[in-house]
């Protein structure tokens, strides 16, 4: 429980500070100087170990470190790299094996080793050769210390460990007996071993039984518990030799964490900055650091922006953004599409009011007349590729943060020059895990809302319509002020944003899912998906040959021609020519001729609706995606990107466009035979893995439903088991028809839905929908509870929260409109269920591409559709993948109902579902 201390820009850094102060003392108690000494940080890496595979519960019910540590892991790591000592760490392996493993090899090599930590689990490393010494308490731990603790010698401590069990790491243990008795039990009978052998002589008879029934659990507790002595270790022993730290590199990493006081301890100076003229960067990192942060920066009408031309002003540029620590980036290119567009500036921002934009590919040759640049030749600039050279250390250093807003965009247009960005912030996802849908999350809008200031619009520079210039065309003292007060703004939201998220909760939202997102889509992004142009063609030819016998059909009918695809032509038809009832005008004096006017009157029997449904469907299959599709496919890969946004839908969901791969239809057979044309390359297939009802379960574990919390654990089939309660039937006479009227009212009650469209869905009269309701209510009354509570959370607040602590702003709630108000309630009830179904599929796709490359498969995620991922994965791991896959999507959320992963596996997206 150390006090809290935050950097200037809010991340917390308590324990990177207690970390740091206790590697300093550390080093000044134990290290002798006439003498090579090695010296090692080992650290854990992910959660998961081979314990996990002997023990599938084990460490299950650790609660998520809290929120404030997560984003000082990998600074504590930083810490130990600045001190210029090795950090260790080996998937799979937890700290404490590689601890072991060095111990063993430094004893056999006649080192001693001295293990710096108080955690019990050490202390059967304990003997000649090998001390324990805790660090809070200074003092050494060795046999004695261990007897007091576990009343065995450091040599017997895992057959105590063992019968005693740890309710921390969910080690089992033998039920009843703590490490007294463990103790008590191990010293009479000499080992663990022994005792099992010969439990069957011990008096007491609960503590017999108990050995007697637990044998196994016993012998896997000290699986778990026993340290592996021959982990795999990342360096060998004699790359452990301490070699003093870089004097700079050390205050300049004390000096971004604000650690003064350490500083001064080191009689360190802060590293200068890069000398040069006066308007180049001259703020040290510890004086940027503690600038106030209310003011953010200069005033925009003094702002210093530079027009970078030389390779000598790149690098003063390139050294005082590396020796900050942290660099605002923006590019400007000739055209939206990332994975096609071309780099034409970079501008980066080291401090509020100080950026510079270099210019690398304007005035080159554009198409005459575009802009006259009378004559002139292109102006001078730093040759692309020694830019692109000077540009790449500062953009890959692990030390330096890159800040962006949409910085997913900016990585793709650099990853297309060799250059792969990290580790990177972006300040349009904090401002959308901040506010939502409170409002939009563009630069512009949020620089009038944060800094009152008007940006230099896109426009403005370059002009609109058809005389628009691309960005390479403009002059350049133009170009500088619109790019670097792109990246000035970007650096003050960040000073603004980044603060918040801690003082309101939504750090984890943002570190753990958020922010490790921006990469992986850009990999979903950049490797696309594959898609066979001959088979959209092919169900476009028949598409528009089943549409035009369709719209034959449709003029027998209606005994004249007329447009099938006007709504003012066909409504003078249904209601004027063939007297339909049920006609209904609008405000222009046209008559109404949408989805649910024409189900309707299709529903009452006739004929011709029916026919415009079926033919709108297909017209619509074939311009948006057959059409659309094939136009999308990038010549050079043959494959579809489609972009993915994470700012867009309100609920946390994400969203893709150009070409929206989310929304194509899968209820009706056409709409799957769409899937059938996005294929696998040679050698691999597609694996879909899909959530099984998963909003139903969110709804079972928020509203925390019992009937239905409890059919979900039986495994039972849900709506059948929710129309058994509602129809009092038993399941095992249930009729479809029953089952699909209870699997229309758990979907349409989720959504708000009324007596009057549940009628219209099941096709029955609105009194009779009206009374299901009314019993599902009856059944179910966790239910009204819970959209009661949702809705005047939404009013309290403005917004509600998922179940993992995201915000779902619902702006409309308090409107003066009824319908506004109405919707809104339907969304505030809504939002937790499909917001936390968004984030549980969010938090495997974070974990997948590392749990699949540690399983050493080959597989790449290709897409994400809301409960859905599909992968591209090689014929020979299609099992271990799928394995991988569904683990990984069933455990990346524990709610109090299971989560199931349906997978299939086909040559195309259709086959696989």
């Amino acid at each position: 429980g150390l006090p809290m201390m935050t950097r200037p820009d809010g991340t917390p850094v308590n324990a990177v500070y207690g970390f740091t102060t206790m590697l300093m003392k550390l080093m000044d108690d134990l290290r002798d100087d006439s003498v090579e000494e090695l010296i090692a940080v080992v650290f854990d890496t992910a959660r998961k170990t081979f314990r996990n595979e002997i023990y599938g519960e084990y460490k299950a019910h650790r609660p998520p470190p809290p929120e404030e540590l997560i984003p000082q892991f990998s600074l504590i790591r930083d810490a130990t790299r600045a001190f210029n000592v090795p950090a260790l760490e080996a998937a799979g392996f937890e700290a404490d094996d590689l601890i072991a493993t060095y111990a063993r090899l430094a004893e056999h090599a006649g080192i001693d080793v001295v293990v710096v930590s108080g955690d019990k689990d050490l202390m059967q490393l304990v003997r000649p050769g090998v001390r324990l010494r805790d660090p809070m308490k200074n003092k050494d731990i060795g046999p004695e210390q261990v007897k007091e603790k576990f009343g065995v010698g450091p040599e017997r401590v895992i057959d105590v460990q063992a019968l005693a069990g740890d309710s921390t790491d969910n080690v089992p243990g033998v039920p009843g007996i703590g490490i007294k008795t463990a103790a008590e039990l191990i010293n009479h009978y000499g080992d663990l071993d022994t005792l099992l052998k010969r439990a069957g002589e011990i008096k007491q008879p609960k503590r017999r039984e108990n050995l007697l029934a637990n044998a196994e659990l016993a012998r896997i507790s000290r699986q778990l518990v026993t340290l592996k002595d021959d982990a795999p270790t990342p360096a060998p022993l004699e790359d452990l030799v301490w070699k003093a730290p870089d004097q700079s590199v050390l205050t300049g990493f004390l000096a971004e964490q604000n650690f003064k006081s350490l500083i001064a301890k080191f009689g360190g100076a802060i590293p200068a900055p890069p000398s040069g003229t006066a308007d180049k960067p001259t703020t040290s990192p510890a004086t940027a650091a503690a600038a106030p942060a209310p003011m953010v920066g200069l005033p925009f009408d003094v702002a210093k922006y530079e027009t970078v031309q030389t390779a000598e002003t790149l690098k003063a540029w390139v050294a005082a953004a590396t020796a900050n620590g942290w660099v605002a980036v923006d590019t400007e290119t000739d055209g939206l599409d990332a994975v096609r567009a071309k780099l034409v500036g970079v501008s980066l921002c080291i401090e509020p009011g100080k950026a510079c934009y270099i210019p690398l590919r304007h005035g080159s040759a554009g198409p005459a007349g575009q802009l006259d640049l009378g004559g002139e030749k292109p102006p001078p600039q730093v040759p692309f590729k020694d830019a692109i050279a000077a540009l790449k250390p500062l953009l890959e250093d692990p030390a330096v943060l890159k800040i962006g807003h949409n910085v997913k965009y900016d990585a793709h247009i650099f990853e297309t020059v060799g250059i792969s960005v990290a580790p990177v912030d972006d300040t349009i996802v904090m401002s959308f895990v901040l506010d939502g849908a409170k409002h939009g999350h563009g630069m512009d809008e949020l620089a009038q809302i944060h800094l009152g200031h008007a940006t230099i619009k896109f426009s403005d520079v370059c002009g609109s319509g058809k005389s628009q210039i691309t960005f390479d065309r403009v002059p350049l003292d133009k170009a500088t002020q619109y790019a670097a007060e792109d990246a000035d703004v970007t650096r003050r939201f960040h000073r603004l944003l980044k603060p918040r998220l801690r003082a309101e909760s939504l750090l984890t939202i943002y570190e753990a899912l958020e922010r490790p997102l921006i990469g992986i889509l850009r990999q979903m992004e950049r490797k696309g998906v594959l898609v066979d142009a001959k088979v959209l063609k092919a169900l476009g030819d028949d598409f528009a040959k089943r549409a035009a016998d369709l719209e034959r059909d449709i003029h027998k009918l209606a005994g004249e021609e007329f447009n099938v695809g006007s709504p003012k032509q066909l409504g003078e038809i249904l209601f004027e020519r063939m007297s339909l009832q049920g006609g209904k005008k609008g405000k222009t004096g046209a008559y109404s001729t949408d989805a649910s006017v024409l189900e309707d009157l299709a529903a009452q029997g006739h004929d011709l609706p029916a026919r415009v449904l079926d033919w709108r469907q297909l017209s619509k299959l074939k311009s948006t995606y057959t059409d659309a599709l094939v136009a999308c496919i990038n010549p050079d890969t043959g494959r579809v990107h489609t972009s993915f946004s994470q700012t867009i839908a309100s609920t946390g969901r994400l969203s893709s466009t150009e070409p929206n791969l989310q929304n194509i239809p899968i209820r009706t057979e056409d709409g799957r035979k769409i899937r059938t044309a996005f294929v696998a390359r040679k050698g691999t297939k597609l694996l879909s893995a899909d959530y099984s009802q998963i909003e139903l379960r969110l709804v079972a574990h928020v509203a925390d439903i019992k009937a239905m919390k409890q059919a979900f654990k039986n495994g039972e089939d849900i709506h059948a088991a929710t129309a058994s309660a509602m129809f009092g039937v038993p399941i095992k006479d249930m009729t479809p028809e029953l089952r699909r009227r209870a699997k229309a009212i758990n979907f349409g009650i989720i959504y708000g839905i009324s007596g009057f469209g549940l009628a219209r869905n099941l096709g029955i009269p609105r009194a009779e929908a009206q009374a299901f309701i009314a019993a599902y209510f009856d059944k179910f009354p966790e239910i009204q509870t819970y959209m009661d509570r949702a809705k005047d959370e939404a009013k309290s607040r403005g917004f509600v929260m998922t179940p993992f602590g995201r915000r779902c702003w619902v702006p409309g709630i308090s409107d003066k409109n009824q319908a506004v108000r109405n919707f809104a309630e339907r969304q505030a009830i809504n939002a937790p269920i499909q917001g936390g179904a968004a984030d549980i599929i969010k938090q495997a796709m974070v974990r997948l591409p590392t749990a699949l490359r540690d399983a050493g498969l080959k597989a790449d995620m290709l897409l994400q559709v809301h409960d859905e991922l599909v992968f591209e994965v090689p014929d020979s791991e299609i099992d271990a993948t799928k394995t991988v896959v569904t683990k990984v999507m069933e455990s990346a959320a524990h709610l109090s109902v299971p989560l199931v992963v349906d997978t299939g596996v086909g040559a195309n997206w259709g086959e696989a579902h």
